[in-house]
């Protein structure tokens, strides 16, 4: 079976629920704007020299599938959705790097090649959120989704000022 079927070539894609919309429709955008992010964090892993941060990664990744599979879902339940569990997990990583950092103002974003990385990909994961909350002023998008989203773009943030933090290369907007 071929990746090309030709059957979006009139401007139509099909949902994993099976509709077919409209590829610019605000949940194609929304899940599109996720599967971007998914391969810049796919490169920024290239990058990290941190094995554990690596995984990190990886598990984010394989949250942004299943997240992208239930926005892919609009008449049918998604099978295995994002969960108020996952959302805490995530809430946990981004206070277990704030402690290790500890801010004290606005930084400077991008010191070191893989924390500019990561803030590439904080924008898209905002990108991603803003597409998500427009979608959901008119259809059903569930919290934990929502919520999810929201965490990892401070995730993305915080590892990418830990990152910076280790190599000494932390740089304040003022000093």
């Amino acid at each position: 079976m071929s990746i090309s079927t030709k059957s979006g070539d009139a401007g139509q894609t099909g949902l994993y629920s099976g509709e077919r919309v409209w590829k610019d429709d605000l949940r194609v955008d929304a899940y599109g704007t996720l599967d971007e992010l998914d391969a810049h964090i796919g490169e920024a892993k290239h990058i990290m020299h941190d094995v554990n941060i690596r995984h990190l990664l990886i598990d984010i990744q394989k949250d942004l599938y299943r997240i992208m599979g239930e926005l892919a879902s609009k008449s049918a339940p998604f099978p295995n959705p994002v969960t108020a569990e996952e959302v805490e997990k995530l809430t946990q990583l981004v206070h277990d790097y704030e402690a290790r950092v500890g801010l004290t103002g606005f930084v400077i974003p991008g010191s070191i090649a893989a924390s500019a990385k990561l803030d590439v990909c904080r924008t898209i994961a905002r990108r991603a959120e803003r597409r998500i909350v427009s979608l959901a002023k008119t259809e059903e998008v569930s919290e934990p989704l929502r919520q999810y989203i929201n965490r990892l773009s401070d995730f993305l943030f915080i590892l990418a000022r830990w990152l910076e933090k280790k190599d000494d290369a932390l740089v304040y907007v003022k000093n």
